[in-house]
């Protein structure tokens, strides 16, 4: 097992790290910049140090800096968290050079899945189901109208390197098409320094259904079942449940059987999600994210599992300390991603929090790294923090996610309760009837 661990992030997964290395007896060094010198997780950690100004370039993206800051504390192990350096194989390959353990895949797994294209092509070929469209990057328009119709309209075209919604674009027609591929051409190139799009059949009403998955790099893998995180705006999730709704057991049983598979075959070493679409029975790979997830918790709830200790076991060599037929899924869990913004317009809002207050009771939890009179800085990520609740089943856990929801307080800035509030009363979501396009429908009829 690690002596030292340093923490590569900040915020609440921070806290949810280091929380992990202490009940392992671990010692924990978190890196931070100036901007978060009062965090939570900088207050709680055995060691800190500043490693730069706000801008993340210059702090939590500073690879040099993070290095320097293991070999002076004597750090054994990096714990990248998610964001920033998580699913960056340079750092992953330079840590090992200085003889640093990444705690997750090596530096090849995560280049391979973090190319759209390349991890198409390979989940391809460990059995995956994925989405009809182009096998590699479309080189010009001719090749699109022919891929557009051989698979059939609509269509998207995506970033080879993308994410988060950038460099991507859906056509309806042929029409449509053209100004689509060179608008996605564009917006890829400048998101992320590569300009490569492809081609996918567009599904109308998919869920977004991943599965989570732990390999030990020596031919093992296993699966903890799946999550829905269909609730989207702009592609990004905003709630997310574990078990779907829209799943049977059967289903259940067939997708998660071949990821594990797959994880396996693949050599894979650590937490990994493998991310689809879901619609009329089938399962479409879309990509696989080489890191812990945000909402990573509602997977723990239903299995009892902490993934992190799950992690720094697997990056020590110790192996996976379950399998799969160890693993029982008990009961319903919902996160909400509670975030510093205006509930209606979805702007930032950063500022002093007056008062915090978190519920409790039964089957409540909550990963935040905020206080009252924490200053919400303007130069990260909106989220302040995770609401998630467990029941018996999925009518249970939607009490009390109304029920937490009403005791929370966040007083000083903005936040998205409110919409979380709509939503647990809106009857598709009590009735799990929903797609990934039926967020923003609901925001244009009752809220923009």
């Amino acid at each position: 097992m690690f002596q030292k661990i340093l923490i590569a992030n900040r915020g609440e997964i921070a806290l949810r790290v280091l929380r992990a290395c202490k009940e392992l007896g671990i010692q924990t060094v978190v890196v931070h910049s100036t901007a978060d010198a009062d965090a939570m997780h900088v207050r709680l950690a055995d060691e800190s140090v500043c490693i730069g100004p706000p801008p993340s370039r210059d702090s939590y993206l500073n690879i040099h800096q993070i290095v320097a800051a293991c070999e002076i504390t004597g750090a054994d192990a990096v714990h990248p968290g998610y964001g920033f350096l998580s699913e960056n194989a340079k750092f992953a390959d330079i840590l090992a050079a200085h003889n640093i353990t990444f705690i997750g895949p090596s530096g090849d797994h995560i280049r391979i899945m973090g190319d759209k294209i390349e991890a198409k092509r390979t989940a391809k070929r460990l059995g995956i189901p994925v989405v009809p469209g182009s096998d590699g990057a479309v080189s010009d328009e001719r090749e699109a109208k022919r891929i557009a119709a051989d698979i059939g309209y609509p269509v998207i075209i995506k970033a080879s390197a993308g994410g988060g919604g950038r460099g991507m674009k859906v056509a309806r027609s042929e029409d449509d098409l053209i100004q689509a591929l060179q608008t996605a051409s564009t917006e890829a190139g400048a998101a992320f320094g590569d300009d490569a799009v492809y081609i996918e059949k567009y599904l109308e009403k998919p869920r977004h259904i991943e599965v989570q998955v732990f390999g030990d790099g020596m031919g093992r893998g296993i699966h903890l079942g799946e999550r829905d995180c269909s609730l989207q705006r702009r592609h990004q999730k905003v709630w997310e449940e574990a078990n779907s709704p829209a799943l049977n057991a059967e289903e259940r049983a067939r997708i998660g059987e071949t990821c594990s598979k797959a994880i396996a075959d693949l050599g894979y070493s650590g937490a990994g999600t493998i991310e689809f679409l879901y619609e009329d029975g089938e399962f479409y790979f879309i990509e696989m994210n080489t890191r812990l997830q945000v909402e990573h918790p509602v997977t723990e709830a239903i299995t009892g599992i902490d993934l992190v200790h799950e992690q720094i076991r697997v990056a020590s060599g110790g192996g996976l300390s379950v399998t799969q037929d160890e693993i029982r899924f008990q009961g319903h869990a919902i996160e909400c991603r509670i975030n510093a913004e205006d509930p209606r317009t979805f702007t930032p809002s950063p500022g002093t929090i007056t008062h915090f207050h978190t519920p409790g009771g039964l089957g409540i939890r909550v990963d935040s790294g905020v206080y009252s009179g924490y200053r919400i800085p303007p130069y990260y990520d909106s989220l302040i923090g995770k609401l998630i609740v467990h029941g018996r089943n999925r009518v249970e856990c939607m009490m009390r996610l109304r029920r937490a929801l009403d005791e929370f307080v966040v007083d000083g800035i903005k936040t998205t309760l409110p919409l979380f509030r709509d939503l647990v009363g809106n009857p598709d979501i009590a009735n799990g009837d929903y797609d990934i396009h039926w967020l923003e429908k609901y925001l244009v009829e009752t809220v923009e």
